[in-house]
């Protein structure tokens, strides 16, 4: 289970999203605090992650854990980004979507609402080659955290080829493990999470 710290300006954006978030049996609230509060809150209430409304002038890097930061449109999808989110969604987003992002975030990897994706996603570098159709199946059931025995079952195949995969999907990102082909794909747009 992961810890969370809420963080919002607004008392009743915090009791909402602690409200919304109660629920979900993959994350515990442990603490909802104003941003003027963030120096000793996470040494406090240790959080795994951090949801909460960005403000233009946060350096969210400097917040000593990963943040999800939830925004309204697009240009402040960007600068929440650009001040170190791991995680962007908008404000909208269902508890369901915000917990998945959790567990995502919680597992080093980056996530970032579809809608707000050409405007923060980083320009795509040239892979050494590009993937094949089978070759991104197998990489988004990677990022779902699937093993090559459930990948193979799922796009019936054998796990032989699944294993030939994984290892050309590796050798195209560059990439010295599964997780980091994920991490480096979910980067460069491939994956969404």
């Amino acid at each position: 289970m992961n810890r969370v710290l809420i963080i919002a300006v607004d008392p009743l954006a915090r009791a909402g999203l602690a409200a919304l978030l109660a629920n979900q049996r993959a994350c515990a609230v442990v603490g909802q605090i104003a941003r003027d509060e963030i120096a000793h809150a996470v040494e406090t209430f240790r959080p795994d992650v951090i949801v909460g409304a960005f403000e233009r002038d946060d350096d969210l890097r400097e917040w000593g854990a990963p943040v999800i930061a939830l925004v309204p449109d697009e240009n402040a999808a960007r600068d929440a980004w650009s001040s170190g989110a791991r995680g962007v969604l908008s404000r909208n987003a269902s508890a369901e979507k915000i917990t998945a992002t959790i567990g995502a975030i919680a597992q080093g990897l980056a996530v970032f609402d579809p809608a707000f994706v050409l405007n923060i996603a980083p320009a795509r570098a040239p892979l050494v080659e590009e993937l094949t159709p089978r070759e991104t199946q197998v990489l988004q059931l990677l990022a779902q955290g699937k093993s090559n025995k459930t990948i193979a079952r799922e796009l019936d195949i054998s796990e032989h080829t699944v294993k030939f995969h994984v290892n050309a999907i590796l050798g195209k990102l560059n990439a010295q493990s599964r997780t980091e082909a994920v991490v480096l794909a979910t980067r460069l747009g491939l994956v969404m999470l």
